[in-house]
């Protein structure tokens, strides 16, 4: 929060205090005194510092035991700043109002789960059923049935939800490896058609090794990313309701960090770390969930607990580099990049992270060198490093080199519209084969029809062909899309003219000036002054 802001709640505070002595914070025993930190709390709160936050709240709380609107300001900040004790007091206070969040079950389950009480764990599954995470009921269900010694099976085939289903298929391959019926070659199968996140392939190559079946786990766990490969040293776990806990709510957790409500991602993130402090994995969900939700601090704080033997160290540093830039510490980001990319066991995502922020910087010769090593590591390389690597270079002035960069990301990627729109547009704009080029666009453009960025290159592509009448619509509707997008303003205005549509022309000029940054606003600037009004 900027100085002025604080300043300003500062004096907010002080208002209050003066002129609002009844306000409902007032009472005999120190009202003022809770409004203050109540005040305060809010303050860190929007500063994103939970830690803060929290510890303010906690002290509202303590002298208003019985009020929910505090308790749910503190349990919110007390599990982003991971103070478990206000997070239980502040939940206590919820469920006797009985106005607890949804998310206030998982203390339950977490609980449960450490101390390997599946008696426990059901009864905690079984109030979840009634709330919006009865998705997770199953799978808690199966494996408290597990570790009872009970067939999991029945519970996991009967359910109905579409989402709940795919959890309890993977807790389904999970359970036959812990129970001996699968020696790894059904999981394979199942996790690959299912298409399972990475998490869950780990997870089940840990029972694996833990049953000795290490050739199966590792054949599991295939390929070059830092992480598979730390795990392939063979590294075990027991299928303890701990484990199996944690694996499921951190993995419903990191789909969720990305779009759904980051409270409750950071919810269950802090649950599966309660079930299992020892999972890095977990560590890697909230801080993601944190950082998304406004407190990179608290998240880089997260962070720093991942030891350096972990086998999620590589993401971790990876994200503490992502977590420093979005901080506007860019050259520390980078200081800190280079080291990894450079040092004796650095991995392919490290130089990928290193060149990722040469490219923001705008060194993109450098970048496309080290984009360069990635896509030289072992195969296979995705389509996205090969148009990175292509991109640099053509963004360092390397077009002969940069355009079969691009050519192999389009045939790796045949369905992808931004390898297609790039490639295509990067043609076009030199007169290379346009024909050809647009066709690659009107394939991007069939895939992604509402990308205004796709629309926009197709149409300019018709326009450089000579049929301006067919680029109209197109560029009419990518600019009603993104009105603020200059260069598609610019697109419009330059075929308007081409057409003899004068004024509309020059209307679509001045949006574009409007919007464009230096140098191309004096550009456009110019542009106009020397077009005829007529």
């Amino acid at each position: 929060m900027e100085a002025r802001t604080i300043r300003t709640c500062s004096r907010i505070i002080g208002i209050v205090l003066a002129f609002c002595p009844s306000v409902a914070f007032a009472s005999a025993d120190g009202g003022r005194d809770d409004l203050s930190a109540y005040l305060a709390a809010r303050i860190a709160a929007a500063q994103g510092r939970p830690d803060a936050a929290a510890a303010r709240f906690g002290e509202v709380l303590a002298g208003r035991p019985d009020d929910p609107v505090i308790a749910v300001r503190a349990y919110r900040e007390a599990l982003a700043a991971g103070d478990d004790a206000l997070v239980r007091r502040a939940a206590a206070v919820l469920q006797r109002a009985d106005v607890a969040p949804l998310d206030v079950a998982l203390i339950a389950v977490a609980d449960a789960a450490r101390r390997n009480d599946p008696a426990a764990l059901d009864a905690a599954a079984t109030r979840l059923e009634r709330g919006g995470l009865a998705i997770l009921a199953p799978s808690l269900h199966g494996w408290a049935a597990f570790a009872r010694g009970e067939d999991p099976n029945p519970i996991l085939a009967a359910t109905k939800d579409v989402v709940a289903r795919r959890l309890s298929l993977e807790t389904q391959v999970l359970l036959s490896i812990a129970a001996g019926r699968d020696d790894g070659g059904g999981a394979r199968i199942a996790i690959e058609g299912a298409q399972s996140p990475l998490d869950i392939r780990i997870a089940a190559a840990q029972l694996l090794f833990h049953r000795h079946r290490r050739d199966a786990a590792r054949a599991l766990i295939a390929g070059s990313d830092p992480t598979l490969t730390a795990h392939r040293r063979g590294i075990g776990a027991k299928p303890t309701l701990a484990f199996g806990v944690s694996r499921l709510l951190a993995r419903v957790g990191a789909e969720i960090a990305g779009q759904g409500p980051r409270s409750l991602a950071i919810a269950l993130a802090r649950a599966s770390l309660s079930a299992d402090p020892g999972y890095d994995r977990a560590r890697l969900v909230l801080a993601d969930a944190l950082a998304r939700d406004g407190s990179e601090a608290q998240a880089l704080a997260v962070l720093d607990a991942v030891g350096r033997k972990s086998p999620f160290v590589e993401p971790a540093a990876a994200s503490r580099i992502g977590l420093l830039d979005a901080m506007g510490k860019g050259g520390v980001a980078l200081d800190l990049a280079r080291a990894r990319a450079t040092a004796r066991n650095a991995s392919s995502r490290d130089w990928q992270v290193f060149a990722d922020l040469l490219s923001e910087d705008g060194r993109f010769a450098e970048a496309a060198g080290w984009y360069a090593r990635v896509v030289a590591a072992e195969p296979p390389v995705p389509w996205a490093a090969w148009m990175q690597y292509g991109s640099a270079l053509d963004q360092a002035g390397q077009w002969a080199q940069a355009e079969p960069a691009l050519a192999r990301a389009v045939a790796l990627a045949p369905d992808e519209p931004l390898a297609l729109n790039y490639l295509g547009y990067a043609r076009v704009m030199r007169g290379q084969d346009v024909a050809g080029a647009t066709k690659l666009l009107e394939t991007a453009s069939r895939i992604a029809p509402n990308n205004p960025s796709i629309t926009d290159s197709l149409g300019w592509a018709y326009h450089i062909a000579g049929q301006s009448h067919r680029a109209v619509p197109l560029l009419e509707r990518a600019a009603a899309e993104e009105p603020a997008n200059a260069e598609i303003a610019e697109h419009l205005g330059d075929v308007y003219w081409a057409l003899g549509r004068r004024f509309e022309a020059r209307y679509a000029w001045r949006a574009a000036a409007l919007y464009a940054e230096a140098p191309d606003g004096e550009r456009l600037v110019a542009k106009l002054a020397r077009a005829p009004e007529g």
